[in-house]
């Protein structure tokens, strides 16, 4: 009798899980990334050129800057979310010209490294920097100030000889850390209190005309609720 008391019990907690499942919400559309990458012409395989890329934000390349560009594409840019397009000289003159590893030491907690399955020559990647300030930055001196940059999301672009054509990062939420929001240089720049003088390299804040908008929208949905309740 107890034998078939366990049998009744799980044959119900199956059916209760099955019935669950059934009325589950459905789950969003996925690229299939394993069929994208059969599918992709692109001659370096996803595993090796996430090793790529790897080597190439490492310290002995670190994006050109460690190896006098070698690993640049002749058509290279770098392209962020307000900084240019630049070309390959540009971009390694600009980077020159800050030396931030003289000045910080950077712990860029890079993570989530995968190949885009719709553009299979590009590495995306996060990053979550921490910086200490131990050398003179713009004419600051040490500080000793650890700064938290935002999450930032980074791509590299391949061609097929595994060449950089392009590097880009972008903010994806400047509500953390400590620069204000900001990554990049901009981020160094603001978190030894000397941000560039644009707004671009400053914390974001809404235009005039965008808190207009947002107080016009706002004193309208007060007056429409108000001509409900009536």
């Amino acid at each position: 009798m107890k034998i078939l008391s366990l049998v009744i019990a799980a044959t119900l907690s199956m059916a209760q899980a099955l019935s669950a499942s059934s009325t589950s919400p459905a789950l969003t559309p996925e690229v299939d990334v394993g069929a994208a990458y059969d599918a992709s012409t692109f001659p370096i395989a996803p595993e090796d050129l996430v090793i790529r890329a790897k080597q190439i934000m490492g310290p002995d390349i670190s994006v050109g800057t460690k190896d006098d560009g070698a690993c640049l594409a002749d058509d290279f840019v770098f392209c962020a979310a307000v900084v240019g397009p630049l070309p390959r000289d540009e971009y390694l003159d600009a980077l020159d010209s800050f030396k931030l590893d003289e000045s910080f030491d950077i712990d860029p907690n890079y993570f989530a490294w995968n190949v885009d399955p719709l553009q299979t020559n590009r590495v995306w990647f996060m990053g979550r920097s921490v910086a200490k300030h131990t050398g003179t930055f713009v004419g600051v001196e040490a500080t000793g100030k650890e700064l938290v940059m935002p999450p930032q999301q980074f791509h590299l672009d391949f061609n097929e000889e595994g060449l950089v054509k392009e590097i880009g990062f972008y903010t994806v939420d400047r509500q953390q850390g400590n620069t204000g929001g900001l990554g990049g240089a901009f981020g160094y720049f603001y978190g030894v209190g000397k941000p560039l003088p644009i707004p671009e390299a400053k914390p974001f804040k809404p235009s005039f005309r965008f808190r207009t908008l947002q107080i016009v929208g706002a004193m309208g949905k007060k007056l429409s609720g108000g001509k409900k309740k009536q």
